[in-house]
């Protein structure tokens, strides 16, 4: 089986490395518009060579990985490249404009909308890891519009992969991933940027950082090549999840500036639930 990874970063070089474990005897192409990126990639071992969009003609399987401004242009691109029998999976962090760019394109059958939810603060082949995507959520959009046979082919290397598969309407996705995600990276960022603005004339201040605000700032290593595309795409629902976190924030400050931390006490034991969503139990009354 053919592979062609585009964008062989730690998302497609992750997807590269458990491939070629399920398949060992596959072939895997990477393409990447940054060339270290894809000589990296090969003295690594993540991919058996170097293609360009002309190994896109003998591919069974094309997995794009690259930032959703790129995605948008380049899909199309990708489509007219590929064989009639091969199907291309994206896993972009935005769906409702990606699936819109080809919605009329003539291999609209060949694409599968994804959006495996995985990852970590790094970048670049060097961070690719095995087993990133085990147990992992896998959103998939608009499944009604891709080929049948083709669906079957990547949902097989899914299941290989353990992964969980969600079904979606790209309006949804974005909404709802504005929350669990995209909010969380816009946190992380503007965090880290008060800390650091902060520690200009407070010098020991990082001495005193424990895990908690590790933890919390991890997402403020994340590539902004990767994520200022994902703010602009998704641009109306970051908005609005921004305005319920900022009306949040300010309830919370009022709460500390009267005193009444009988209410905060509450707020936070309340918001501890959040403890059983995250294990999936069932909320209680």
């Amino acid at each position: 089986m053919n592979l062609t990874i585009i964008g062989v970063g730690l998302i497609g070089g992750s997807f590269a490395k458990d491939f070629k474990k399920l398949y060992p005897d596959s072939n895997i192409a990477g393409i990447d518009k940054n060339e270290l990126n894809g000589k990296k990639a090969l003295e690594l071992g993540i991919i058996d060579e170097i293609g360009n969009y002309s190994t896109l003609a003998t591919s069974d399987i094309v997995f794009v990985s690259i930032p959703v401004n790129s995605l948008t242009s380049e899909l199309p691109k990708i489509l007219d490249a590929v064989s009639e029998d091969a199907v291309v999976m994206d896993a972009g962090s935005t769906k409702k404009l990606i699936c819109k760019t080809v919605d009329g394109h003539p291999k609209r059958r060949n694409f599968l909308a994804c959006h495996p939810i995985a990852g970590t603060e790094f970048s670049g082949p060097s961070a690719a890891i095995n087993g990133l995507y085990e147990g992992k959520t896998n959103i998939i959009c608009e499944v009604e519009k891709t080929a049948f046979k083709l669906q079957e082919k990547a949902l097989e290397i899914f299941q290989k992969m353990k992964m969980r598969i969600r079904y979606m309407n790209p309006d949804a996705h974005d909404k709802h991933i504005a929350y669990v995600s995209h909010l969380s990276h816009i946190s992380s960022f503007m965090l880290g940027k008060t800390v650091i603005e902060k520690e200009k004339n407070e010098r020991d201040i990082f001495d005193m950082a424990g895990s908690g605000f590790e933890s919390t700032v991890r997402l403020a290593k994340s590539s902004p090549d990767m994520w200022t595309p994902i703010f602009e795409q998704n641009k109306e629902n970051v908005i609005e999840t921004l305005e319920e976190y900022i009306q949040n924030l300010e309830t919370f400050k009022k709460l500390l500036i009267n005193n009444d931390f009988e209410n905060v006490y509450e707020e936070m034991n309340n918001t501890n639930r959040i403890k059983q969503i995250l294990k999936g139990i069932p909320l209680t009354k």
